[in-house]
């Protein structure tokens, strides 16, 4: 009887070995689907389709090799910059399946998909989805609306915002500030970063004037720069991307207005032709990257060989590495499993190293403040949308500098 139970104890603990030399390995070989949603229409679509060419690079990269040797397949969908076409993308996400889903343009995209997400999740348990949020920098998702079904890559506008003012408190020549911004949650939010950090930092500048204007509607922003100049701003603080941003600067090209301007996406693509050689010295952008980081070269310059245009959207940059890690860690492709794999996670960037923070999911990073300038050494230096210019960088900030303190309560499913 004693040597009935030894062997079968001996048999357990071998099955139990097996099925556990079994699951480590159980994500090999699988192919991981991410619904890809962003503009591949209207106004904006360039920008959308710069990020799909990314990521599209980035999993051949990731599929050459990476920690948990599984295969990433990007799968596109257009959700023409709107909310509700992003909500009908969705279900159409869901019928087939796929349970990781990536997005960046437009915060109220973000936020309507954080929302049916957490429903979804909440009302289908075993079928969860995790949303890899590439670029919507709303500062609320990891903050009073954070989710654990929600991961952020980008930094949000409040720590941009820090790292900004970081800069700007010690360039004496910013003492009158114009803000122009997109109507929408992120326009609000860079108005009113910029009011609560300069209150902080620089309570000498003078906020000189204000507006907010449709998103991807404006064709000619002549008017706006018009107000800006009678208001003598020697600075213009913008949060603007896509063509709002690319005409803007144009309009200040066309009139002649002598100020700089400091801009989020100055560095997103076709922006850099917009702004062309007339804007020497005057545009600045804030942001993860530039394409002067020499870790940054190589991929850089595949990317052009292959797309002939300029990889600009960095925070894409990281999200498959941070997924791919994520599946190695929990070996399994269970969006629940590698979403708790995906807390605290630490991964090796062009930046250095770089953390999803646990407690809300936002991903801590260096910042970089960045200005146009004519290229001076060829050899060194990026040209970047064949300009004959790129971006010269002024300072970068550490994570412990340019992060910002979070709110979030989350809730964790049991």
């Amino acid at each position: 009887m004693k040597n009935m139970v030894r062997r079968s104890l001996v048999t357990a603990a071998g099955a139990a070995l097996m099925l556990a030399a079994l699951s480590a390995q159980a994500q090999k070989g699988e192919t991981v689907k991410i619904a890809w949603m962003d503009p591949l229409s209207g106004p904006l679509a360039n920008i959308g389709q710069n990020s799909l060419k990314t990521f599209q690079f980035m999993a051949d990269k990731l599929n050459a090799g990476n920690p948990a040797g599984v295969k990433f397949e990007i799968v596109p969908f257009d959700n023409k910059l709107s909310p509700q076409e992003s909500l009908t993308a969705l279900k159409a996400i869901i019928d087939q399946n796929i349970r990781y889903v990536t997005q960046g343009n437009g915060s109220s995209v973000a936020g309507a998909l954080i929302d049916a997400i957490n429903k979804h999740n909440e009302r289908n348990p075993g079928k969860e989805i995790v949303f890899l949020n590439n670029a919507a920098v709303d500062p609320d998702f990891t903050n009073s609306k954070c989710s654990f079904w929600h991961f952020r890559f980008d930094a949000d506008t409040s720590m941009k915002m820090e790292a900004y003012t970081s800069y700007m408190k010690d360039e004496k020549n910013v003492k009158k500030v114009y803000l122009i911004n997109q109507n929408y949650s992120h326009g609000h939010q860079v108005a009113k970063y910029f009011k609560d950090a300069l209150a902080r930092k620089r309570p000498d500048v003078q906020v000189v004037g204000e507006d907010l204007h449709p998103l991807g509607q404006v064709k000619d922003f002549a008017p706006y720069i018009a107000k800006i100049k009678a208001s003598g701003a020697d600075s213009v603080v913008t949060g603007n991307w896509g063509s709002d941003l690319a005409l803007l600067i144009k309009a200040a090209k066309d009139s002649g207005l002598d100020a700089t301007f400091y801009t989020y996406y100055g560095g997103a693509n076709g922006t850099p032709r917009t702004i062309g050689p007339n804007m020497d010295g005057k545009v600045k952008f804030v942001y993860i990257g530039h394409s002067n980081i020499p870790e940054l070269n190589k991929w850089l310059t595949e990317y052009k060989a292959k797309f002939n245009e300029d990889l600009s959207l960095l925070s894409t940059l990281h999200v498959l590495p941070v997924l791919a890690n994520g599946i190695a860690k929990a070996k399994s492709t269970d969006p629940v499993k590698v979403a708790r794999a995906m807390e605290g996670l630490s991964i090796k960037s062009f930046s250095g190293e770089v953390t999803v923070r646990a407690a809300d999911h936002q991903l801590q990073q260096p910042l970089y403040v960045a200005t146009w300038k004519k290229i001076s050494d060829p050899k060194k230096q990026y040209n970047v949308e064949d300009t004959g210019f790129t971006w010269v960088q002024d300072r970068v900030f550490e994570p412990y500098v340019s992060s910002t303190p979070t709110s979030c309560q989350m809730k964790r499913p049991a």
